[in-house]
């Protein structure tokens, strides 16, 4: 008989088994031997793996559950900002520029200001910002922030200079720039023509510096993989850390839709794909652009901008062809599609792979799939499609998203419960750093569907219950990345990846899920984070 290197005991631990029926199995302790759970059960059963040199740990009582997988996330953005210029939550236009200023007045000469997190919509104004609000607290740096959603720019003059952005410069497909009454550039940029204007790279000991403060931030709120969207520098990053023993959380890195498919081929072939901690797996497409920059892409104008319907990045001919090229090939797909056009645009783009390549079981993926026609649920079913979505977006999104949609549409806006009764594959994330990455955030807002203060719920029909959404951020996002036989669960033969609360998810007051401190968390048996007591 096997014995175990570790029993973690006299606990409430949830195993995940049971989760989706919303009948969950609960154990009191749990034998690891190596990554992987060897048994669980009672205190009594569990004892009898003890061996000479098995560690015992006492869970004082606390409940445990499978770890968190986030099923999207970009910690190249969230490692960018950690070592820039911290934006996220300020509260207004000063705010901004305080911070801006601040930076600039550490930065070296010509040092070029970089960062992200703004919000116009937090602002009592709600204006967007300019380059001449820039230019009053830059101190001559060139500087460009991305808004939180990562859809909009703001550039200073220095920075368009170096860029050669002027009026005359015409706006790239896919993109817009922003012009004054005048025909002058404002310094937003919108979608694609965020690229006109690149910063210089982060030199590789701030961008590690970076990563690895974005790491710790995952596993200190319960995060034990994550499903990550950044640049192939990034990943090779990854690669030196995880090839240190080092890297905390596992990883499935994601490779751009819009690469050739011959440099993909070597870029998968470069790791593993049984590797458990590091490798790449799906394709990311960017179809359109996001709400509340009202670039996400949609089929009737925007109750609040009537002659606006967003930004479509692709003709659907061309989308349909990369889309068949890249599924033969042998590669899942997700598409970032926020507005009910473009996801219109993905299904009709998957269909056509479908067709292309039949088989039951190419997981393709919607990613955020925040507006969604009635008919469409349907076709994500028939086709087979997960929706990867972030329930954490409504908490930020609430106040405007009526305004945005109108009524109708917004009955079937961050539609949960509409895709859960479709039996659509769900996959929750954070979109981290464009949110926090906790994850209960995410849980409060799916179960609850309310402000964080409680005080005002929006469209209360498509709550989920606690168990169906704790299955989608654990079992689901496993699922979506091909790997539910290995994680995701706590059961005999899987990985030993969990996490230690100060609350049961599944009895507390939904009030009081935001309130949840992580205690600690495990990847594959390793104590990776623990509070201090």
């Amino acid at each position: 008989m096997i014995s175990a290197e570790t029993i973690w005991h006299n606990g409430d631990i949830l195993t995940g088994v049971g989760l989706k029926t919303d009948r969950p199995e609960r154990v009191t302790a749990m034998a690891v031997a190596g990554s992987e759970v060897l048994a669980t059960g009672s205190g009594a059963e569990i004892m009898r793996l003890r061996g000479p040199g098995t560690e015992v740990a006492d869970l004082r009582g606390a409940f445990a559950m499978p770890g968190f997988n986030d099923a999207h996330l970009h910690l190249g953005l969230a490692a960018r900002i950690l070592t820039s210029v911290d934006l996220l939550g300020v509260r207004s236009l000063a705010e901004m520029q305080a911070r801006v200023r601040a930076a600039a007045e550490r930065a070296a000469e010509r040092e070029w200001l970089r960062g992200g997190g703004w919000d116009q919509t937090l602002w009592a104004d709600g204006r967007l910002p300019t380059r001449a609000d820039l230019d009053a607290a830059t101190l001559g740096h060139p500087a460009v922030f991305q808004r939180v959603d990562i859809h909009i720019a703001v550039a200073n003059s220095a920075a368009l200079a170096a860029a050669g952005i002027t009026r005359e410069t015409a706006n790239p497909v896919g993109g817009e720039i922003d012009r004054d009454a005048r025909g002058e550039p404002t310094g937003v940029l919108r979608e694609t023509a965020m690229r006109l204007v690149q910063a210089p790279p982060l030199a590789p000991e701030q961008r590690r510096r970076g990563l690895e403060l974005a790491l710790a931030e995952a596993v200190r709120h319960g995060v034990t993989s994550v499903q990550d969207f950044s640049d192939w520098d990034l990943f090779l990053d990854l690669e030196k850390i995880a090839d240190e023993g080092k890297l905390p959380l596992r990883v499935a890195e994601w490779l751009p839709f819009t690469d050739t498919v011959d440099v993909l081929g070597e870029k998968r072939a470069r790791r593993a794909a049984g590797d458990r901690m590091l490798r790449t797996t799906m394709l990311k497409g960017f179809l359109d652009g996001s709400l509340g920059s009202r670039t996400a892409a949609m089929k009737a104008p925007y109750a609040d901008d009537p002659a606006n319907t967003g930004l479509p990045r692709y003709v659907q001919g061309d989308l349909n062809a990369m889309t068949v090229e890249r599924a033969r090939a042998g590669f899942q797909l997700g598409f970032h599609a926020i507005g009910d056009r473009a996801v219109e645009m993905a299904l009709e783009a998957l269909a056509a792979a479908r067709e292309a390549v039949p088989g039951p079981d190419a997981r393709h993926r919607i990613e955020h799939s925040q507006v969604v026609g009635a008919g469409d649920f349907a076709r994500y079913r028939d086709l087979g499609v997960i929706a990867s979505m972030q329930p954490n977006h409504l908490l930020t999104d609430r106040s405007w998203a009526e305004a945005r949609l109108g009524s109708e549409r917004s009955a079937l806006a961050y539609a949960w419960r509409s895709f859960a009764e479709a039996s659509v594959p769900l996959a929750f994330g954070t979109d981290y750093p464009v949110e926090p990455v906790t994850p209960f955030r995410g849980l409060y807002a799916a179960v609850t569907r309310k402000n964080e203060a409680g005080t005002e719920t929006f469209h209360p029909e498509q709550t989920l219950t606690m168990a169906r959404t704790l299955y989608a951020y654990t079992q689901g996002a496993a699922y979506a990345e091909f790997a539910e036989t290995w994680k995701g669960k706590l059961a005999p033969g899987l990985v030993a990846d969990f996490v230690v609360l100060d609350r049961d998810l599944l009895t507390v007051a939904p009030e009081d899920v935001l309130g949840t401190k992580v205690l600690r968390t495990v990847v594959g048996g390793r104590t990776v984070f623990e509070q201090d007591r």
